[in-house]
């Protein structure tokens, strides 16, 4: 792979289309000889969540700087994307659909990262699928938007996977997320940013830090 640069040329994608119609969608070109591609998935729209939110930018950042090819979208009804909010139903669609674009378009194999209501939609959808190889969730929500979320779908889910969680975390508390780790399929990975809260500010270099340190040690 020649050398891995954060500078990739960003293009507005026009033909990323899901059952609600087309989805707004951006995607780093990465290296020609990248190994794999990524998806990044936004957190909750309904709480102002969009494929620009910070956490997603530089987690995109973080696989970019490894000159993978990363793609990220808006949800249905978020930003430009045709459709409604579907609380998370809908949405697991718009992943598929995602997936599928990308294994017609960048034909590789794919690592998927997801923030908050992001993480739990992608991780329900990409969990088992072979063209996905490697998963990471930031800042997995146990209650959140007053709904709790479960992840007993976790227990048989055979990726390689890496969570990274703040330790002041309003919707993850730590012993509730380590608990969710702890029942996941090995090899799970539970990293803690110290003093974070959700949106971990101020600790985003942290957290590029350890996406990129992990795809390195174990797809690269």
């Amino acid at each position: 792979m020649q050398s891995p640069s954060d500078t990739s040329p960003l293009r507005t994608i026009e033909t990323l289309r899901g059952p609600a119609g087309r989805l707004e969608a951006l995607l780093n070109a990465g290296q020609p000889d990248a190994p794999y591609a990524a998806l990044v998935c936004h957190p909750h729209p309904l709480g102002g969540g969009t494929m620009h939110n910070k956490v997603v930018y530089h987690t995109a950042k973080a696989f970019q700087s490894l000159g993978l090819p990363v793609l990220r979208f808006n949800f249905r009804g978020t930003g430009l994307s045709e459709g409604e909010h579907d609380h998370g139903r809908g949405e697991q669609d718009d992943v598929r659909a995602a997936l599928d674009w990308l294994e017609n378009e960048v034909s590789r194999p794919i690592l998927f990262a997801g923030f908050s209501f992001g993480s739990f939609v992608g991780l329900r959808v990409c969990c088992g699928d072979a063209r996905v190889r490697g998963l990471i969730g930031l800042g997995l929500p146990v209650h959140a938007e007053g709904r709790d979320y479960s992840y007993e779908f976790l227990r048989e889910c055979p990726q390689p996977k890496l969570f990274i969680s703040g330790t002041r975390d309003q919707y993850g508390p730590q012993e509730k997320v380590a608990a969710v780790i702890d029942h996941a399929k090995p090899p799970a990975e539970l990293v803690w940013i110290e003093d974070a809260d959700h949106f971990f500010m101020g600790k985003l270099e942290q957290v590029r830090d350890a996406i990129a340190g992990w795809t390195r040690a174990n797809f690269l």
